[in-house]
């Protein structure tokens, strides 16, 4: 082999490493993004963990409250902190749960004017609902980390790359089938 050819082989070996390292570290970096995603929702999620027993004692104060509600929250409640570390698709089913138990307390107080009228009671109502604003911002940033951190995997030639060296696709946070269904008005 000459002297140029060996140099030629050379410069593509390390064109080749220099193009490695840079897709290996871009994929570190997004995969990061979206560990840190999920975690800005964890953040959230307990935030609202957090709030609900309050919740459920200001409700608890009036007495023609509805026991079975208050049961349904608290047991959704204890079913997503269970789920806390496991799959996003357990999470996402448990915090669902836990949505659907909050709309019914909510729809619930509606039926009794001196809950709603209760200063405890709105203003945890309200602090639930700026989390559940916070909640939907962290679920479409970590959607969107997660949406470049799967199409840097599947894009070629970055998909032999992160084949290589194991990286995982990520599951998104995404609504449950009954969400995405037309919400029907009657007046």
């Amino acid at each position: 082999m000459s002297v140029p050819t060996l140099w030629i082989l050379i410069g593509i070996g390390a064109v080749l490493f220099v193009w490695v390292v840079a897709v290996f570290n871009s994929l570190i970096i997004k995969r990061n993004r979206a560990k840190n995603a999920w975690s800005d929702i964890d953040v959230q999620l307990k935030r609202r963990h957090d709030l609900i027993p309050n919740l459920v004692e200001a409700v608890k104060g009036y007495k023609d409250y509805e026991a079975g509600v208050l049961e349904g929250v608290t047991k959704a409640r204890a079913s997503a902190i269970k789920t806390q570390g496991g799959s996003v698709g357990g999470r996402v089913q448990a915090e669902n749960m836990l949505t659907d138990a909050l709309k019914s307390l909510f729809a619930v107080a509606e039926n009794y004017p001196q809950l709603r009228a209760s200063e405890n009671f709105q203003k945890l109502q309200d602090q639930l609902s700026f989390l559940e604003n916070d909640i939907q911002s962290a679920r479409r940033y970590y959607n969107a980390a997660v949406r470049e951190l799967n199409n840097a995997i599947q894009v070629f030639p970055a998909s032999l790359v992160a084949g290589i060296f194991g990286f995982k696709q990520s599951e998104f946070f995404g609504a449950e089938e009954k969400e995405r269904g037309a919400v029907k008005v009657s007046l």
